[in-house]
């Protein structure tokens, strides 16, 4: 009975979601939705590395490619997007120490993000419209081989996430600057000079440094933000481009395909792609790990100015790195191949790797700390990153990459490591230390719980990205089936790799429920009683 009880209401009956702020319930829905779209991708992924094994009968070939389309977009959009976007609305207010400048349009943001998700994954589902994540053209408006109905749905709920996109770019951007009501004017030119960083390139220069009004967590943001408002407009843009040929189809006219160049809409779309990948992960992850080590150690940050100042620097290079994913392609420029595939990529090994030093330096002037939860999911993000940023910068050598660019070795110790144990187990850090203050104060259920989730992610995800690596190595194609047992010792100890993370997963996930129980979720997603007034964060 008591664990019934426990389930029902939560550990200790400490939480109460009516006694939750708009912005407290606004920030456990982004998380909340966010962390289903994740289960959603490790049973998608599950089934995939199963199929990849031995195909199931439940699961035709065009299934298992639309499976393959859909499964990162709900991944990068569905999960990683709602959690990171969620807990920037909640502390971008938090440190800058006032309300949120919208709460309806962050739940416009959440609302769009959530809907749009399950868009174009059930378009998937239905139609099986599968032109791969790359969206090559002119492949996704191929319509003698997927649906046109199929596909207008699919690229309608990727427009949706961008505008969600959009509305939390203009509510952060709008939080920094404005003055709420009945307070003094504060400086917004100065605000947003102090979070874009220019405030900080200008003392460079000068003898009368000026003082920078944002904190450096909020700085990171901001300029990540800017890549998701650059990424925003080229997604939505070619989005709309592909809706042009679709509706077309549909009404009879048949446009061809040709009038687009393929090589430019390569740079173009890689160019707005590579903005998530490169750019806003990185800035966030980092201005992430910032504001961890000095929540955890108590510490200020170590040398802050140098890691303001490399901030704005991985802005910039975030802007010129896309190619090198075109670097096999033979219409590719060399120019490009060379600036841009090789040479500003390889300085993201640089950028990172201060970010990284940064973080562990901060760590080490509080030793000895203790191993809380929060801290050691912090340095499994830290050794995901170390895994799988020089694998990246490994792939954009001209040469290593006619070897490795079409394989299992990408995806493997390059992206699932990245996104799986770097991004991931970040973002879990975070919620960790968070989650007793957007709970106002309830406790996790069980630390036997944490534990399991901690090694079960770390070895499964780490494990995942190195037997698939292992496969790309001995000749495994990615985006391709192999039917004959060819790389089935590989893909077998994945599955098993995959199993460990899909634990990990749903032991935190329970955990999570039993801290809160489940009228503690539902709570979540009704109305907050608490008015307008008492919007500001406490810190």
């Amino acid at each position: 009975m008591s664990f019934i009880k426990t389930l029902i209401n939560g550990e200790q009956e400490l939480f109460k979601s009516e006694s939750l702020t708009p912005m407290q319930k606004l920030t456990l829905r982004f998380v909340v939705v966010g962390l289903i779209y994740f289960g959603f991708v490790v049973i998608e992924g599950m089934l995939m590395r199963l199929y990849e094994y031995k195909p199931l009968p439940f699961i035709t070939e065009p299934q298992f490619f639309a499976i393959l389309t859909a499964h990162p977009l709900v991944g990068i959009f569905g999960s990683t997007y709602l959690i990171v976007f969620g807990a920037f609305l909640f502390l971008v207010p938090f440190l800058m120490k006032k309300p949120l400048w919208s709460i309806k349009l962050g739940n416009w943001t959440f609302i769009l993000i959530t809907v749009g998700t399950f868009t174009f994954w059930f378009a998937g589902f239905v139609s099986h419209y599968a032109p791969l994540y790359t969206l090559y053209w002119p492949l996704p408006a191929d319509f003698t081989q997927f649906s046109v109905w199929g596909g207008t749905f699919f690229i309608t709920g990727i427009a949706l996430v961008m505008i969600g996109s959009a509305f939390f770019v203009i509510n952060i951007f709008k939080t920094i600057v404005y003055t709420p009501e009945g307070w003094d004017k504060q400086p917004s030119k100065a605000l947003l000079a102090s979070a874009l960083g220019i405030t900080g390139f200008r003392n460079l220069f000068t003898k009368n440094k000026k003082e920078h009004l944002v904190p450096l967590p909020v700085a990171a943001v901001a300029r990540g933000s800017v890549d998701v408002a650059l990424n925003t407009a080229i997604i939505l843009f070619t989005g709309v481009l592909i809706l042009v040929y679709m509706v077309a189809a549909i009404l009879g006219f048949d446009l061809k395909s040709t009038a687009i160049d393929a090589l430019l809409y390569k740079n173009w779309f890689w160019w707005g792609l590579d903005l998530i990948a490169d750019g806003l992960v990185l800035i966030f992850v980092a201005g992430t790990w910032y504001l961890l080590a000095t929540m955890i150690s108590g510490k200020p940050l170590f040398m802050q100015n140098i890691a303001r100042a490399a901030l704005l620097v991985e802005l910039i290079v975030s802007w010129t790195v896309w190619s090198h994913h075109l670097l096999s392609d033979q219409a590719q420029p060399a120019i490009l191949k060379v600036v841009s595939g090789e040479m500003v990529t390889a300085f993201e090994l640089i950028t990172q790797g201060l970010a990284f030093f940064i973080t562990l330096a901060t760590l080490w002037s509080a030793r000895p700390l203790k191993m809380t939860n929060p801290l050691k999911f912090l340095l499994g993000g830290l050794l995901g990153f170390a895994l799988a940023v020089p694998a990246g910068i490994m792939q954009a050598d001209v040469g290593l990459n006619r070897i490795l660019h079409n394989t299992q070795w990408v995806v493997g110790p390059h992206v699932h490591v990245a996104i799986l144990i770097g991004l991931t187990m970040t973002l879990y850090s975070t919620i960790y230390i968070l989650f007793p203050i957007i709970t106002n104060g309830a406790k996790i259920y069980s630390q036997k719980l944490v534990n399991v989730h901690f090694w079960c992610h770390l070895t499964g995800g780490i494990g995942m990205g190195a037997f698939m690596g292992m496969a790309g190595l001995h000749g495994m194609l990615r985006r391709s089936l192999y039917l004959h047992g060819e790389f089935n010792i590989y893909m077998l100890f994945a599955a098993i790799c995959g199993t460990l993370l899909l634990i990990g997963f749903l032991s935190f996930f329970f955990n999570i429920v039993m801290s809160v129980g489940i009228k503690g979720v539902i709570g979540i997603f009704t109305p907050a009683k608490i008015k307008t007034k008492d919007l500001v964060p406490s810190s």
